[in-house]
């Protein structure tokens, strides 16, 4: 190669020459080929493209037989050139033919050739195609002529993401570039929505890629750093966290990479290499994103998120752009699509141009899923590298029901889910005409069915639903949305507004459910190894009452003169309860000597989610006034199984005969003592689950809204006398399979309720 950063500054503006000419796009490859091989001393520069059916075919070479053009594709994986499509990573050989991946093309004529040199065309961290050298010599090619190459495929990256090579593919062969992708994540919300992508922080487009003065490039690249680094500092001594929802250890983590010397050096290098500051960013935060895709270990994948979050800022100070959307330009059938996302930003969307949700992060439990329920939006979490795979514009399809995402779909997958939506609507009327029948078995067994919520939004599905009550607020939602610790005022309005809109329905007040992996934006953040074990919920409330007590105290002044019930989480043994429950009474006490009219009737319980209250239950059922089942901690503790951890969240099955022998204790022991029991876990919203509990002794459901129909469509086809002796049949058997959901579901078959 000649010489150092000049060569490849050199390089550069001679492809922008070719870039600029006014030729056919193979010929403009040909001539890139030339130039790239010419400038790198190389005797073979080839390009291969990725096709929309994931195989890379040759689109230009200098060197190998001009006859193999379009004509040789590598599969997936196949060869070198395929496994720098899968790793994303350049590879480097002084003798290629030697190497396990080696693929001979007798057609190239590249049997001559020892060294190799290849890299991933990258852009936003997804593979477009390879760009490789090669020399006849046994040669090791040095870290500059890498870094060169990747510069040079960057270049490439944004011409076929412009579209520049379209004309070339052969029918059936398209680029991958807008090639439809089939994406399986997670459900989060229900529901199927179909609409155009809308990116939440969209990708800050890059125009100018070579520079004119390299010097002045990396002027600007450090003035942008240390103006992202003054505002970081700045966030961090005015403490105005929750002004733009980011947590101060994140700020903190941010700070610290904010001034890595790796990371800065890196930007730094490519810059030299004739790139301008903005194209050096994005060529980083490509490489980046392609490591964090395919890191299995958590800690780095999130310290690579750090460093793609940083990029970003970068990229928009030195563009210009501000960050984030404008809410109030959300077009019609809008598909929203985010790394990840608080609660409060989706609410700050329009709710009635919204038809769904793709993160590349959030579980089922997160907090943006409960929000999303709540609208009624479809949402999919866990699609990898959406936000580099959708463009905006895209088509886009959201399967909440079956946690999939159809990007860019084929006419014939579109009809398919359009008709899907429309079957799911008529079900929807068919579940809406059941709302003034009574939810009561074919047996005649009584069921309470009631609705789950945490915001006011929540409230008009009670009308909709018919739903007898809330079973389960969650009042943390309101912090989480807030930018700041609300008031007891603030507090005590939203509650009144709650019990008002209620309309003498009952409504349970689940006291803050905080800590864990829900951490309110303004409140110091205490790392643990194991968050869902450590300081949460009840734990937080008895150890710093100061913060119950408020709560309290706004809870009951809203109850004045009403029916009032107050439900404790995680509540892990009696004493526990008795204490809580002591912080109230001396509130409500507090409250009548000031004069305040108390509520009507103070009802206060107990949310079953610890294991170890399974061993307390006689004690329990005689202290508090009612139970609430949480199913999703109590299985989670249950079997020692993280929900939120792929490897082992669908290792244990909640229709188990451990599971459920575990719930008939609770609703027999409740029963015992005519202690009033709900299930307003997962469990108790899913047909199936439902049935099984309904067999099991249980009469009373909280869930989400749209779950009341297709719970009382089952319910009603049930015959609960009839199930029960089944199961007590299958929980006193002990042979075969401990897991019961194939049996379960062939009774729901044999007896015709729709599960």
């Amino acid at each position: 190669m000649r010489g150092a950063h000049g060569g490849s500054g050199v390089l550069l503006r001679r492809l922008r020459e070719v870039m600029a000419a006014s030729i056919s796009p193979q010929e403009r490859l040909d001539r890139l080929v030339v130039l790239i091989a010419g400038n790198l001393v190389a005797e073979v520069c080839s390009v291969y493209v990725l096709r929309e059916d994931g195989s890379l075919e040759l689109y230009a070479t200098e060197g190998l037989n001009r006859e193999a053009v379009h004509l040789t594709t590598m599969r997936a994986g196949e060869g070198l050139v395929g496994l720098i499509a899968r790793e994303a990573e350049p590879l480097a050989l002084s003798d290629a033919q030697n190497h396990p991946a080696f693929s001979y093309r007798p057609e190239t004529g590249e049997e001559i050739y020892r060294s190799f040199l290849g890299v991933p065309i990258l852009r936003g961290g997804a593979v477009m195609g390879v760009l490789v050298i090669q020399n006849r010599a046994s040669r090791l090619y040095s870290e500059e002529e890498i870094e060169t190459l990747q510069t040079t495929a960057m270049i490439m990256a944004e011409m076929i993401a412009a579209g520049g090579l379209k004309s070339l593919a052969a029918p059936g062969a398209s680029i991958g570039l807008d090639r439809p992708i089939h994406g399986i994540g997670v459900s989060l919300a229900d529901g199927v929505g179909l609409g155009h992508a809308v990116l939440h922080e969209p990708r800050v487009a890059i125009t100018n890629l070579i520079a004119e003065n390299p010097a002045a490039e990396v002027q600007r690249l450090e003035a942008a750093i240390a103006q992202m680094r003054a505002s970081i500092d700045e966030l961090i001594e005015r403490g105005d966290v929750a002004h733009i929802g980011e947590h101060r250890d994140v700020l903190e983590t941010f700070r610290m990479f904010a001034h890595d010397q790796g990371w800065l050096r890196r930007m730094r290098e490519v810059v030299l290499t004739g790139l301008t500051a903005e194209a050096a960013v994005e060529r980083v935060q490509s490489d980046t994103r392609a490591k964090m895709l395919r890191q299995t270990d958590p800690y780095l994948r999130e310290r690579l998120h750090d460093l793609d979050d940083l990029a970003n800022r970068l990229l928009r100070t030195l563009v210009g752009k501000a960050n984030g959307v404008a809410r109030e330009e959300l077009p019609e059938n809008a598909i929203l699509i985010a790394r990840s996302m608080g609660p409060a930003a989706l609410l700050d969307y329009d709710r009635a141009h919204l038809r769904g949700l793709v993160l590349e992060e959030g579980g089922p439990t997160s907090h943006i899923a409960i929000v999303a329920r709540a609208l009624g939006i479809p949402a999919v979490g866990e699609i990898v590298n959406a936000t580099a795979l959708i463009q905006s514009g895209d088509a886009v399809i959201v399967d909440g029901q079956a946690g999939e995402v159809q990007i860019r779909p084929q006419p014939d997958v579109e009809n398919a889910y359009k008709d899907k939506a429309r079957l799911r609507a008529r079900k929807q009327e068919q579940y809406r005409k059941l709302k003034s029948q009574p939810a009561v078995t074919k047996d005649g067994v009584p069921i309470v069915l009631q609705i789950n919520a945490g915001l006011l939004v929540d409230l008009p599905n009670l009308d909709a639903t018919a739903a007898a009550g809330i079973g389960l607020f969650r009042t943390e939602l309101q912090f989480m949305v807030a930018e700041h610790m609300p008031t007891t005022a603030e507090q005590q309005a939203l509650y009144a507004a709650v019990l008002e809109q209620a309309q003498g329905r009952p409504v349970t007040f689940r006291t803050l459910d905080i800590g864990g992996d829900k951490v309110l934006p303004y409140m110091e953040r205490i790392e643990e190894e194991n968050p869902a074990l450590g300081w949460r919920a009840i734990r937080i409330g008895l150890d710093r009452p100061r913060l119950l007590r408020a709560q309290v105290r706004a809870l009951l002044r809203a109850g004045s003169g009403r029916d009032m019930k107050i439900m404790l989480p995680m509540i892990a043994t009696v004493d526990e309860f008795q204490r809580a429950r002591t912080i109230v009474r001396r509130e409500q006490a507090m409250l009548e000597k000031q004069g305040h009219v108390p509520p009507l009737s103070l009802q206060l319980g107990v949310m079953v989610e610890v294991p170890s209250l399974l061993f307390e239950l006689p004690e329990i059922v005689r202290e508090a006034d009612f139970l609430s089942i949480g199913t999703n901690d109590l299985m989670q503790f249950l079997f020692a199984a993280d929900r939120e951890n792929k490897r082992v969240a669908d290792r244990f099955d909640p229709l188990g005969v451990g599971a459920l022998r575990a719930l008939r204790s609770i609703v027999e022991a409740a029963a015992e003592a005519k202690c009033p029991i709900t299930v307003c876990g997962e469990m108790g919203g899913k047909p199936l689950e439902t049935m099984v509990l309904i067999g099991l002794g249980y009469r009373a459901f909280s869930m989400s809204a749209a779950s009341i129909g297709p719970v009382k469509a089952m319910l009603r086809a049930l015959d609960a006398g009839k199930l029960a002796e089944r199961l007590d049949w299958m929980l006193a058997a002990g042979e075969g399979s401990t897991n019961l959901r194939p049996q379960l579901a062939a009774f729901a078959t044999e007896f015709k309720v729709p599960v």
